[in-house]
């Protein structure tokens, strides 16, 4: 008779740690899948037009960054490109996992034809003219050019973000363009005093 109690008991203790066990599992799933949805939907169309383009924008100032730091006659220039590589470059990893969990296309996937390239424009010249203009600098004179363009390259992408605060719906996105707009802000006081002392 214990015995056939004893086991009663262990059946009923056993069943009661699965039935416990089971449904933790269930909420969690249901939870994580949720977790997603949301994150998926919680954007519009000016978060998706702006993450796009701050990954292109992002490329083309890590592109003059790249060459100037091996071309630059100071170190204060130098030292300022491998900032503008280091800061920008995880920015672009994050964008490109938002654009991913979002379920919307890569900058690199997309015709970019049709796409507003506002801020692109460096004082008249867009990223292949201003690469050339680089390229063919010399000495302190690619120093100054390369300021110049990144100045300009930079109030570009103030603008973009400022857009992106007005109009953007994902609050990471749009702290994302907060930071960029205190950074730049910050990076442009830095380089027009660079140009000044030059």
């Amino acid at each position: 008779m214990t015995a056939v109690v004893g086991a009663a008991t262990l059946a009923i203790v056993l069943a009661a740690c699965g039935s416990q066990s089971e449904p933790s599992g269930a909420e969690e799933s249901p939870t994580a899948d949720s977790t997603q949805t949301g994150t998926a939907v919680e954007h519009n169309e000016a978060d998706t037009e702006f993450v796009q383009m701050m990954i292109v924008h992002h490329e083309g100032a890590i592109e003059m960054a790249d060459l100037i730091v091996e071309r630059a006659s100071t170190e204060q220039v130098r030292e300022l490109g491998e900032r503008v590589r280091d800061a920008q470059g995880p920015e672009i990893e994050q964008m490109t996992g938002w654009l991913e969990s979002w379920g919307e296309e890569l900058p690199s996937d997309m015709d970019h034809g049709g796409m507003d390239h506002g801020g692109m424009d460096m004082g008249g010249m867009d990223q292949q003219q201003a690469m050339e203009a680089l390229g063919n600098a010399d000495g302190a004179e690619v120093d100054q050019l390369f300021l110049e363009l990144m100045i300009e390259h930079h109030r570009g992408a103030i603008e973009m973000a400022q857009d992106q605060i007005d109009n953007g719906q994902n609050t990471d996105a749009i702290a994302l363009a907060e930071d960029i707009i205190a950074a730049q802000e910050a990076e442009i006081a830095e380089m027009e005093q660079m140009l000044e002392g030059s």
